[in-house]
């Protein structure tokens, strides 16, 4: 069958990938301003030159004016051409290099780097149907992951998220039992600890060098009512648990069914579960947009491999959706399911026997 080939949408589909060509090469340059220090250098600066910029900096001219050049073309910064300055205003700042605000989105990128770095390893995990442990991902990805979602726990987990799941913040406060599970670095639990000094938390994760930078935030923090333990969701020790958690971390387990199996059985009678899962639509065809092109991409790179390594290796994906989470769920025997409250980015699911 002879092709007709329609020039119009080839030249379409070429710029379409030119503009994200042009995205991948600024979100490195956002990453060299955020690891030289550039973007907090020029914050609060004003307008400013490149000589002065290199003066501040004590960096090389020749490679922060390419630098400036690209993040200015961007749209990262802004460039004045008659006076020749270029000025970071506070709401870029707010997006590039203030640690900490909701808007921050320099762990989102500091991820996408990191799958990169070992762009090798993933391609041959992609071509065989492999499973990848999570441990065989760069470090970069760790700390970008928690640089990521630690503003957004911040900003929704104590006032928004717990409230939402009924009668669980009065026992928070009249002092409960705690699993977080599949905690990373502990940002949630520390978050948890603060906020209610009178209930005692356990971080629990599998990854053992996650859950050492745990116990290093929770010194830091100087909460002492937060323990942590290395091991599976299908296994941790403990029980008779008010609440129990897991943010944004159950579609990556391999046996997401026994895990929550082993958490009903850890729970008091009325225990609450709360999971915290990316926003997804039921369908495919619900998730076509940039969030979830980004979140089907880093699910193919990280998730998905993760779960295939282990055991069971259902592979939910980070768009499964709250149909196919609540499915879950319920054969692992919790008889109620309801969303609790959402965010533009995650879905809070409120689980109890």
């Amino acid at each position: 069958m002879e092709e007709t080939i329609d020039f119009d949408k080839v030249g379409a589909m070429a710029g379409k990938v030119m503009h994200d060509v042009a995205g991948a090469v600024s979100l490195m340059m956002a990453y060299l301003g955020d690891q030289a220090g550039v973007f907090a250098a020029m914050d609060g600066e004003g307008p400013i030159t490149l000589d002065q910029l290199a003066a501040k900096t004590g960096m090389e001219p020749k490679y922060l004016r390419e630098w400036l050049g690209s993040v200015s073309a961007a749209g990262y910064v802004d460039f004045d051409p008659v006076a020749e300055t270029f000025y970071l205003p506070p709401e870029k700042a707010l997006v590039f290099t203030r640690e900490g605000q909701p808007a921050c989105m320099q762990g989102f990128i500091q991820a996408v780097i990191a799958q990169y770095e070992m762009h090798e390893k993933a391609v041959d995990v992609f071509r065989s149907g492999k499973g990848r442990p999570w441990s065989d991902h760069s470090q970069c990805l760790f700390c970008g992951t928690d640089r990521f979602f630690r503003p957004g726990y911040a900003a929704n987990l104590v006032s928004n998220w717990l409230p939402a799941l009924d009668g669980v913040v009065e026992r928070l406060e009249a002092g409960a039992k705690v699993a977080d599970i599949g905690c990373g670095y502990g940002s949630s639990t520390v978050l948890m600890a603060k906020a209610f000094p009178r209930s005692t938390f356990v971080g629990i994760d599998f990854h053992e060098p996650s859950i050492s930078a745990a116990r290093k935030q929770a010194a830091e923090a100087g909460v002492t009512n937060v323990s942590f333990q290395v091991a599976k969701a299908q296994d941790f020790a403990g029980d008779g648990f008010d609440l129990a958690c897991i943010f944004d971390a159950l579609h990556d387990m391999g046996d997401p069914v026994g895990a929550a199996a082993h958490i009903r059985a850890a729970l008091k009678p009325d225990g609450v579960f709360m999971v915290v899962e990316p926003m997804a639509g039921d369908t495919m065809a619900e998730n076509m947009h940039p969030m979830g092109q980004i979140f089907y991409g880093f699910s193919c790179m990280g998730c998905v491999p993760a779960s295939l390594a282990q055991e069971v290796g259902l592979g939910l994906g980070a768009q499964a959706g709250e149909k196919r989470l609540a499915a879950v769920l319920n054969e692992g025997g919790f008889a109620r399911v309801r969303r609790a409250t959402q965010t533009p980015t995650n879905m809070v699911l409120e689980a109890r026997n």
